[in-house]
């Protein structure tokens, strides 16, 4: 298992330094009974529990065909806020723009194998390619360009669908958590995704247009869940890029309660300047501004996700 340049070299080298002056009261729990951002109560959501051993791992798709709703800044924060409690986390990067590599410090281009390599090469193992990141217990499955080929390629294969499932058994009970940043499209690799996964968590922006979206990525989960996959289910849907000031994003986020009911996590993701500085940074916020609304947010996600 191979070790990615350090971020805090990266954050000399441009110059940049974490910021908490967001401070506020991020490692209080959320008191349910109160009023949320969903308009709704919160549920009550219990002080997850220790474990004494690690795995088998449950396997969460974060999809949508939409782009720029949050995937990719979703994944990373969830992973780390998740090993903060005490799970085992990998990340995997099926995009072949690379966006989750990147947003850990890691440039896909000098990569010299990747998922790809795994899919593709009966000689590569998934061990072979699984780097550690920065933050204790949440490694990486890389991707980069090379794996836009993989689509092409797995279609003459038997049982394609389920290449995946098969690149991710054998290191299964070595984590709690496996975490799949899907492309924004809903070709084979997002299938493939699907069909490995346990459930969907659905980033949506809340903003009239992703909503429109969301009725066709359902659609494949139905057609994936008869034909492929029967365990998969809709772990959560995710609103981000929330603007608890606009009546635009109130009013979305009452037609997606109103829509999905339950399923609506009690977490939103609040639109701030932290999740770009994070990117840069190469870490998640948990670690880059661990007081920050954002970082609590994610925390509080992660709670809700080991719950459901």
């Amino acid at each position: 298992m191979s070790t990615p340049p350090q971020s805090q070299q990266r954050r000399v080298e441009l110059n940049i330094a974490p910021r908490d002056s967001d401070d506020d009261g991020a490692d209080e729990p959320l008191v349910a009974g109160t009023m949320g951002p969903t308009g709704r109560p919160r549920r009550h959501i219990p002080e997850p529990s220790l474990l004494d051993r690690h795995g088998p791992a449950r396997i969460l798709a974060i999809c949508n065909q939409k782009g720029g709703v949050g995937k990719t800044t979703s994944t990373i924060n969830l992973g780390a806020a998740l090993t903060e409690y005490g799970r085992r986390v990998l990340l995997v990067d099926f995009d072949p723009q690379g966006a989750l590599s990147v947003g850990l410090g890691i440039p896909p281009h000098d990569l010299e194998r990747t998922i790809y390599n795994v899919l593709i090469e009966g000689s590569v193992g998934v061990r072979d390619v699984v780097m550690r990141t920065c933050v204790d217990d949440l490694d990486l499955l890389p991707s980069n360009i090379d794996l836009s080929a993989a689509e092409v390629q797995l279609v003459s294969e038997v049982g394609r669908e389920h290449s995946l499932m098969r690149t991710l058994r054998p290191v299964l009970d070595d984590y709690d958590f496996i975490l799949v940043d899907c492309q924004p499209s809903l070709g084979l690799l997002t299938v493939n995704a699907l069909t490995a996964a346990d459930g969907v968590l659905i980033p949506l922006e809340c903003e009239y247009f992703s909503l429109r979206g969301v009725a066709l990525l359902i659609d494949t989960i139905d057609k994936v869940r008869d034909r492929l996959n029967p365990k998969l289910g809709i772990t959560g849907i995710l609103a981000t890029m929330f603007d608890p000031r606009t009546l635009h994003s109130r009013e979305v986020m009452a037609r997606v309660v109103e829509a999905f009911g339950d399923t609506v996590f009690d977490t939103a993701i609040n639109r701030t300047v932290r999740f770009p500085e994070t990117t840069v940074a190469g870490e998640p916020i948990t670690t880059w501004a661990p007081r920050s609304a954002g970082a609590k947010a994610y925390r509080q996600l992660a709670r809700e996700v080991i719950a459901r």
